[in-house]
């Protein structure tokens, strides 16, 4: 789409950047979490299933932990619970360290794309402490303009922190920001934030964003049209 066709449109004046959550958004890494967990749940002797997975979308690594627990109906000290993330988290990275840009999903990368031509600020917004890693096997790095993720943040999603950092490393007011999250929290954070939210994949249950979309597949600059 040219610039000239889109001056003067309300979204051009309203939204001057977007930030994307990471997992399930840009690339799919949720599946490799799962089957993380998933060995973990086996070594402790309990089944955990993919709709369990759906609890830990935009959840951090502990209280992901907390969580998978409650499902084994299980409780462990402080110590061992962070001696099962931490191996959780080395079973994560020795799959992620394979991904390339062959798992970037449909159409999100020729949408940023886009939108670093018509002078939108681009943030990434995640609770992944891997997050870098990921972006940069995949070869998107060099797309955002601020890079947001669990190590930069102590609270998780659904608060906002995550969202008004990004915000403010692109020198953006909330009100001017798009955030494109495909879990329940990550809605709740950027309505928190006072953002616009665009969801990516049920609309049964991401309800609370302004405008959901199954996928980037076709679409355009236009979805900034609030």
């Amino acid at each position: 789409m040219k610039i000239d066709k889109i001056e003067g449109c309300a979204y051009m004046k309203k939204i001057k950047g977007c930030i994307f959550d990471l997992d399930g958004v840009i690339v799919d890494t949720a599946k490799y979490h799962y089957l993380a967990w998933k060995e973990i749940a086996d070594e402790l002797g309990f089944e955990f299933t993919k709709k369990d997975n759906e609890k830990l979308k935009g959840v951090s690594r502990m209280d992901s932990l907390d969580i998978l627990l409650q499902i084994g109906n299980l409780n462990f000290d402080e110590k061992t619970k962070i001696d099962l993330a931490e191996k959780k988290n080395k079973i994560y990275v020795s799959y992620i360290s394979k991904i390339d840009k062959s798992e970037i999903l449909e159409g999100v990368e020729d949408f940023i794309k886009e939108l670093k031509r018509n002078n939108i600020k681009i943030a990434l917004g995640s609770v992944s402490k891997n997050a870098v890693p990921i972006i940069k096997n995949i070869g998107m790095l060099n797309y955002f303009d601020s890079v947001i993720d669990g190590n930069k943040i102590t609270k998780a999603k659904p608060d906002p922190e995550v969202f008004l950092l990004g915000a403010k490393e692109l020198n953006l007011k909330p009100e001017n920001c798009v955030v494109f999250e495909d879990a329940v929290k990550g809605i709740q954070a950027a309505k928190n934030a006072g953002m616009y939210a665009v969801g990516v994949g049920d609309p049964l249950i991401l309800k609370q964003a302004d405008k959901v979309i199954p996928g980037f597949k076709g679409v355009n600059i236009d979805i900034l049209n609030f």
